[in-house]
């Protein structure tokens, strides 16, 4: 199968053929349909974040089930699946007590000694990437790193729904459990950060406070349901905020990843408001709260894709786009092949795009 290799950081991703294994228990053989290109993959590209090489970046996917291992339980030949890269055992401490996304038990993994999932035609394995390896024609995962979900959802946009979707929206939906009313603020107009203002609309938020760079950014955000938009580079951006909100939002979503952007979204906080950081600070940042405003009664915490608990919320996702409530469609920037792939991580870069999806054939 074609898939796109990355072998080593800061260089281009190869496409070429590449083997894949067959199911064993509890694994599922997945057509990819469609991939989003997620700036979270270019953090491991471009060496911000480490990884082994070579490997297969991707990890925002839906495709078709083609084969099952033995033992799987939920999944059969023929089931439209979302992908996400937090694969859960649903039995350590994390999943009983309903956090799967923080699973990281290692039975999910092939064994010691067993064969790669993925290798190279010369037969070098390759480093399995986020559980999933999405850069590819077929994904070969625990039957736990996939949900079914309604035929009728079109699989390119049910794609977004494996990381993008599931971590701006359950970072409303999950993190803050926003009430109707309160009012939100978030920081970075990406795929990630439209979503949270998206949902923030659905949750019934009375001000939804879009904070981006880029105008055009801003001014999908304002489509998605934005009450109002500023420009991050605003000096007295922190001011307007309070102004808007009589001191400040209930809740910051951060959708960057940078320690000043953190760092915004603890000041723009009222009284007793909760900031959730969602972004990818690479190792060595560090985020610097002064002392005193902890007396503010103020919250800080981290998530990892939306606190999700994926067979319950990615299907109720998927219905919300059905029933024409969650906008997906505009969060597509354009359809590309897998051979574009570099290009569109080129976009990314330079922040003019929101979202590139790869349909395979």
């Amino acid at each position: 199968m074609k898939a796109a290799v990355l072998y080593a950081p800061k260089s281009e991703l190869v496409i070429e053929d590449i083997a894949i294994s067959v199911p064993g228990p509890r694994e599922v053989l997945i057509r990819t349909v469609a991939c989003g290109v997620c700036r979270s993959d270019l953090h491991f590209i471009d060496g911000a974040f480490p990884h082994p090489m070579p490997t297969v970046p991707g990890h925002e996917a839906a495709g078709i089930v083609e084969a099952v291992g033995s033992d799987v339980a939920h999944l059969k030949v023929g089931d439209h699946v979302i992908t996400f890269f937090t694969v859960f055992c649903g039995a350590c401490e994390m999943c009983i007590t309903g956090r799967p996304s923080l699973c990281i038990d290692p039975s999910t993994r092939r064994a010691k000694g067993a064969p790669p999932r993925l290798n190279l035609k010369d037969g070098t394995p390759l480093a399995p990437f986020l559980n999933l390896s999405a850069f590819a024609e077929m994904m070969l995962v625990h039957e736990n790193a996939c949900v079914a979900i309604d035929k009728a959802m079109p699989l390119d946009r049910a794609a977004l729904l494996g990381c993008a979707v599931i971590t701006g929206a359950g970072a409303i939906f999950n993190d803050s459990q926003l009430r109707p009313g309160e009012t939100v603020a978030v920081i970075g107009c990406g795929g990630i950060g439209l979503a949270a203002i998206n949902a923030a609309k659905i949750a019934g938020a009375g001000q939804i406070i879009a904070i981006d760079p880029v105008a055009d950014k801003r001014a999908l955000a304002e489509k998605l349901g934005a009450t109002h938009s500023l420009d991050s580079s605003d000096p007295d951006l922190a001011k307007k905020v309070a102004g808007l909100t009589a001191g400040g939002v209930h809740y910051a979503i951060e959708a960057v990843g940078r320690p000043e952007t953190a760092e915004l979204a603890w000041t723009i906080l009222r009284r007793g408001g909760t900031a959730t950081i969602l972004g990818m600070i690479a190792p060595g940042g560090e985020v610097k709260i002064a002392g005193p405003t902890f007396l503010t009664g103020k919250k800080l915490q981290g998530s990892l894709l939306g606190s999700t608990r994926f067979p319950i919320d990615m299907p109720r996702l998927v219905r919300l786009y059905l029933d024409g409530k969650l906008d997906l469609d505009t969060m597509v920037a354009e359809r590309i092949k897998l051979e574009d792939v570099n290009d569109a991580f080129a976009k990314l870069r330079t922040g003019d795009t929101v979202r590139s999806v790869i349909e395979f054939a």
